[in-house]
């Protein structure tokens, strides 16, 4: 059965300090990769399968472009995003199906809340019911079933792994990785997700962080647009004081977490970190990846600080330390 690294070659990368008492710790592997896309710094096995959930969204996204999908502005952002569910970001998903001319019952993905609060908080308070388009990869779906559309395929299996679309995006994924799939599971939402080493899966984000908006190659110039647009519109990708959000508004990186601890950020200057916690948890990925990239020289020490009072990564009383 395939698997990911095991404990024994993962390494410590934060701790939770309450009142100076070292209460828990986050072990897993990290990768750092410079501008011009050299191994800067490894930590613990990088080279092992891992499933990056929704840190893959933009290479799902790109291969979502590159098939016809025309999506710009807001909506090749949301295609990317793991949005909060707010009415803003809804509108949007609504805009992409509108443009396929498809409904809300086409989205393969499970009816969810929304995970911002306020927004979940006034749909109790009128009795509405977890939706389709509420979910947070409704925007990914949606982008999905605009490929199909544009292409002439089925959009009643698109999510099956055989399918045009499905066989793209894994061929996008293999090509911006370098590697071949290692294996293929079923994400939270319904879709494929492939399984690549953290070093190309930070290898493929390189490569989308540092391409140009006016590449001559389409795929490059394709990617150079979406980190673009999503450094534009920070509120998409995630949600209002949710941390790809604050990420992307305070320090202008490129970042997009995925669930099980995962998490892949690029710096403005093209450094880029990959990391996944072995435990799953998401709530020191943010600290490390910045720390990461701040101890690389990429982001300065005064803007992390600032931006990470803004991120909320522990219970009340207790604080995050990245353990390198």
């Amino acid at each position: 059965m395939p698997e990911t690294f095991s404990a024994a070659s993962a390494v410590e990368l934060a701790v939770v300090e309450r009142s100076g008492f070292v209460e828990s710790r986050h072990s897993g592997a990290a990768i750092v990769l410079g501008p011009d896309g050299d191994v800067l710094e490894r930590l613990g096995e990088v080279t092992a399968p891992i499933l990056p959930r929704s840190s893959l969204k933009p290479l799902q996204a790109l291969a979502c472009v590159s098939a016809g999908a025309a999506l710009e502005g807001e909506r090749l952002c949301l295609a990317t995003a793991s949005h909060a569910g707010t009415d803003r970001h809804v509108s949007v998903v609504r805009d992409i199906l509108d443009q396929a001319r498809l409904g809300e019952e086409a989205l393969g993905c499970p009816p969810a809340w929304p995970t911002d609060t306020a927004t979940r908080d006034e749909l109790v308070r009128e009795r509405a019911e977890p939706a389709r388009i509420r979910m947070n990869c409704s925007g990914k779906h949606a982008a999905m079933l605009l490929a199909c559309v544009v292409n002439g395929w089925d959009v009643t299996t698109y999510l099956d792994p055989r399918h045009p679309l499905q066989v793209h995006i894994r061929e996008v994924v293999e090509r911006l990785t370098g590697e071949s799939v290692a294996a293929t599971a079923v994400d939270g939402c319904g879709a494929p997700v492939h399984a690549v080493s953290l070093f190309g899966l930070a290898r493929a984000v390189h490569r989308i962080g540092t391409s140009s908006a006016r590449s001559p190659f389409a795929l490059h110039r394709q990617a150079g647009v979406l980190v673009d647009t999503v450094r534009a519109h920070p509120w998409a990708i995630d949600g209002p004081g949710r941390a790809d959000t604050v990420a992307i508004e305070r320090l202008g990186v490129f970042a997009k977490g995925g669930a099980e601890g995962v998490m892949v950020m690029v710096a403005p200057g093209g450094t880029t970190v990959a990391l996944k916690m072995l435990d799953g948890s998401g709530r020191a990925t943010t600290a490390v990846a910045v720390r990461l990239l701040e101890k690389a020289g990429a982001l300065p020490p005064a803007a992390v600080a600032e931006a990470m009072a803004h991120v909320p990564l522990a219970a009340a009383g207790a604080a995050i330390r990245p353990a390198f």
